[in-house]
């Protein structure tokens, strides 16, 4: 459930996006992201996720401190259907356009264009810096136009100690919560018509279920007071595995408050 820019392997993948009214920026999405990385490549390597929102910038990244347990947390409130997705459904400055910063183990490099991100790696330090595939980013800059690209780099070292990465946006569409959940592990670009196989765990939230929607989740009573407002108090989700078609997971926020599991969609994003 991730794309990486040189060899790699990612397991035990835990994924979750929430709407939520935050008390200072409005209606956002959250991403929460945490996978165990395991770099094939001899030297450094980088993961990326294209993000659907309107604008990013370093402040959009949360840093969970020591609530680093926060999305198992999440995945222990979900109690698995087995159910699949419809894998028929279609569908530092550098410049102004793009920011390298460091969060967490990594180096990241965030841009809304896909093809601004070669010439700006050169600003990631020598070892985090990954080899360039510049297919791979004419595939986002093709695919994905109105997303936004973090490029999370990371050396052999750094990986086993990375804390979940969360991320705040201003959604493209605030009715649609999106997954980016694209697989290929080769530093080439994803091959959009491929069956790749998924070991995810796949959650959603939203603060407009009420009593009694979802599935509570028990936080840490020591959780900062800033990182709450990110968080919704119940997930709705399932643990996905088997054969899919590449791409991301999606659902519709009337079906998520209806809490319908037939309804998370395996989607194909294709400009």
């Amino acid at each position: 459930m991730c794309v990486s820019m040189d060899l790699a392997r990612f397991t035990g993948t835990t994924a979750y996006v929430g709407r939520v009214r935050h008390p200072e920026h409005g209606l956002i999405h959250v991403l929460g992201y945490q996978n165990i990385a395991t770099n094939l490549a001899t030297g450094p390597n980088a993961m990326l996720l294209h993000l659907p929102a309107t604008t990013m910038t370093a402040r959009n990244f949360v840093d969970v401190g020591r609530d680093r347990d926060v999305l198992d947390r999440m995945r222990a409130a979900i109690v698995p259907t087995s159910a699949s997705a419809d894998d028929d459904a279609a569908w530092m400055s550098v410049g102004a356009a793009v920011e390298v910063f460091e969060h967490d183990i990594y180096t990241v490099v965030l841009a809304a264009d896909a093809t601004l991100i070669p010439a700006a790696l050169s600003q990631v330090p020598e070892r985090r810096r990954p080899k360039l595939n510049p297919d791979l980013f004419a595939f986002y800059a093709r695919h994905y136009p109105e997303h936004q690209i973090a490029v999370c780099c990371f050396d052999n070292l750094d990986a086993s100690r990375a804390k979940p990465l969360l991320m705040w946006y201003p959604p493209i569409e605030p009715d649609r919560l999106v997954i980016p959940a694209l697989d290929c592990h080769t530093g080439a670009p994803p091959d959009l018509d491929e069956r790749v196989d998924v070991d995810h765990w796949v959650m959603f939230g939203t603060d407009e279920g009420g009593p009694g929607w979802g599935s509570p989740v028990s936080y840490a009573p020591t959780m900062r007071a800033k990182l709450r407002p990110f968080l919704t108090g119940a997930v709705f989700g399932d643990y996905f595995q088997g054969p899919m078609r590449n791409g991301d997971f999606a659902i519709d926020h009337a079906d998520l408050l209806a809490q319908r599991y037939d309804r998370i969609l395996r989607i194909s994003r294709c400009a």
